[in-house]
């Protein structure tokens, strides 16, 4: 049985709850599936986003961590303006910013947990250099809370497990038996490669999408975001895992991609002003 027919089984079984539960994400409209609450994920994120404040070093770098809040801050105002001139909910409405820098030269990272709580990592400093570059990579994390992606992930995850037990019984047990003579996790790995992943690097694409938007809209030159991926890819040489074992597109594809993006965003999503 192929995937996409086992999956359209599992949605037929699961009709009733899943319907309820669609949605779109914002300014792309893709469709996106929440099983989970949202409020219940925050809260969940906010406890965790305590637990690392108190076990991580936190930076004495007081002008990177100001900067950053500046740039946070901007992004705060201008998504929550932009949707509200739009006439559309704004799905920043509950968030409760906070930004954290961590002194962490060898992580090269940010990101940000539903609920708009935001840590960088000092190591991604050599990579993003100046203020564009920074809040290109901020924006991509908040990108990432803005569209939901930790519930629609904790959602695909719950609706994989329900199909995945579905299909153990229906098979007889015989993906349980594979898994006792190989000793592996064989399903799970081919969710990961076949489902998971490739639903993953979508996720990704989009962040760097609606990222360029968010800072755009803040004001800052996106055309920065370009150089920071030929940085990183500098840095990585060519260590990065092929993409179909990756979560993240290639560093190729998403240069190009955002490449491609660039001029339109910077035309349709100008800087606002706000009063």
């Amino acid at each position: 049985m192929n995937r996409r027919k086992f999956l359209s089984y599992v949605g037929c079984g699961c009709c009733g709850f899943i319907l309820n539960s669609c949605s779109t994400a914002p300014i792309t409209e893709r469709k996106q599936l929440k099983l989970v609450s949202e409020q219940k994920l925050n809260a969940q994120a906010a406890k965790i986003y305590e637990k690392i404040k108190s076990k991580e070093k936190m930076s004495k770098d007081l002008k990177t961590l100001n900067e950053i809040k500046e740039i946070g801050k901007k992004m705060q105002d201008s998504i929550s303006e932009y949707f509200n001139r739009e006439n559309l909910n704004d799905p920043t409405a509950y968030f409760d910013w906070e930004y954290i820098l961590i002194e962490n030269k060898k992580i090269k990272n940010a990101w940000c947990m539903p609920g708009g709580k935001i840590a960088i990592y000092t190591g991604i400093l050599d990579v993003t250099k100046n203020t564009n570059g920074l809040s290109a990579v901020m924006g991509h994390e908040i990108a990432h809370a803005v569209a939901k992606h930790s519930v629609e992930r904790a959602s695909r995850s719950i609706l994989l497990q329900s199909g995945t037990q579905i299909f153990d019984i229906l098979s007889g047990g015989k993906l349980s038996q594979i898994n006792r003579t190989t000793g592996m996790d064989t399903v799970g790995l081919l969710s990961q490669l076949g489902i998971m992943n490739p639903f993953n690097r979508k996720q990704e694409s989009e962040a760097d999408y609606l990222g360029m938007i968010f800072s755009s809209l803040s004001g800052y030159d996106i055309r920065e975001t370009s150089k920071i991926w030929e940085r990183m890819k500098k840095m990585n040489k060519g260590k990065a895992p092929p993409e179909f074992m990756s979560t993240h597109p290639s560093a190729e594809n998403r240069i190009k991609k955002i490449n491609e993006w660039k001029n339109q965003i910077l035309i349709k999503y100008p800087p606002i002003k706000i009063s």
